[in-house]
């Protein structure tokens, strides 16, 4: 989710990905890989502190030139067994489309935590889709069930959030729950702040800030600009 602006992935300098002998890369053992789906009440829809997956809201991030609209649609996908949510994400550059993603999350009602099942991903140039680059999915090709943001955070928390061989391995590890931000959209107190970055290549790396309520409020040089329920038309 989220990439080249994608790729919400967390590093940590001794962490290193482990290989079998087929040669493909497994997650650290260090980061927390394994969510239980089996074990959990799944819902396609639902709130927590710092993750709205109700159909119909939707954040607007923008900076420099590039615009990031993320959107809860009223679609669901079904993928390993379970019914999850459909969120769109759009990204412009130079006023450009460069991207949409159609991510699939699930909200477990007793945790609250927002599990990622999965993405497809368009890449445009010149107005034209040229490949699919980062599409994974639970259940497909090794690809397993990440964790997009815990119900109930805490600092130190380490967590991939896309576990896809090869493809994405997004990781992410919560550093604070205290912060203000000042954004275009308003200001706003006690969010989370999380470095990310995947283990698919350490050099690239992040903050995202999250505020309570909303959601994504900052993530390097994009801030919020709008947020809320959208109407149809």
């Amino acid at each position: 989710m989220t990439k080249p602006i994608h790729g919400m992935i967390m590093i940590v300098t001794l962490c290193t990905l482990a290989f079998v002998q087929s040669g493909i890369a497994q997650a650290d053992t260090t980061w927390q890989d394994d969510f239980d789906i089996a074990k959990r009440n799944l819902a396609s829809t639902g709130r927590s502190d710092y993750f709205v997956l109700e159909p119909g809201f939707q954040l607007t991030l923008e900076g420099r030139n590039t615009k990031l609209v993320i959107t809860v649609l009223d679609e669901t996908k079904h993928v390993v067994g379970v019914t999850t949510r459909v969120v769109e994400e759009r990204e412009w550059k130079n006023g450009k489309l460069i991207e949409v993603s159609r991510n699939y999350f699930a909200f477990c009602e007793k945790t609250k935590d927002v599990l990622y099942f999965g993405e497809h991903v368009d890449n445009y140039k010149n107005g034209k889709v040229i490949n699919h680059n980062g599409t994974w999915l639970a259940g497909t090709d090794g690809a397993r069930v990440g964790m997009m943001v815990p119900g109930e955070p805490k600092v130190g928390m380490r967590f991939y959030q896309e576990i896809a061989p090869g493809v994405a391995m997004d990781r992410s590890e919560i550093l604070s729950l205290d912060n203000r931000l000042e954004t275009p959209a308003g200001s706003f107190s006690n969010c989370l702040k999380a470095f990310e970055g995947t283990a698919l290549n350490p050099r690239e790396k992040q903050f995202k800030y999250f505020a309570p309520e909303i959601g994504l409020i900052r993530y390097e040089d994009l801030r919020l600009t709008k947020y809320g329920f959208i109407t149809k038309e």
